[in-house]
């Protein structure tokens, strides 16, 4: 599966549009992750717990948008946008959503 924020994939024409798709995961911050960047706020530098937390909801929402796209019988993903947003009383829950166009290509 080819995923892409292009609106094309080079060298390759576009068969036939296969519709929109969608991978959402929404995924909670606890205490300690909040605290341990309290203290970087303070300090200084990088909060790793924040960025690894980040990067598995990413990986998750385009696991989930390639899964929706296979299943209409796509082969690719294009015009791919990920979206960010905190949610919750306390700000406590992060959404991640990834969306695009599945397409099957020609070969």
């Amino acid at each position: 599966m080819i995923l892409t924020t292009t609106p094309s994939v080079e060298g390759r024409t576009i068969a036939e549009y296969k519709g929109i798709v969608f991978g959402e995961v929404i995924t909670g911050i606890n205490f300690i992750k909040d605290f341990g960047a309290g203290l970087r706020n303070i300090f200084g530098g990088r909060s790793g717990s924040y960025e690894k937390e980040l990067l598995d909801a990413r990986n998750s929402a385009l696991r989930e948008l390639e899964e929706r796209a296979r299943e209409k019988g796509a082969d690719a993903v294009i015009g791919i946008d990920i979206d960010y947003e905190v949610l919750g009383p306390n700000g406590g829950m992060l959404m991640v959503t990834a969306s695009g166009t599945a397409v099957k290509l020609n070969y």
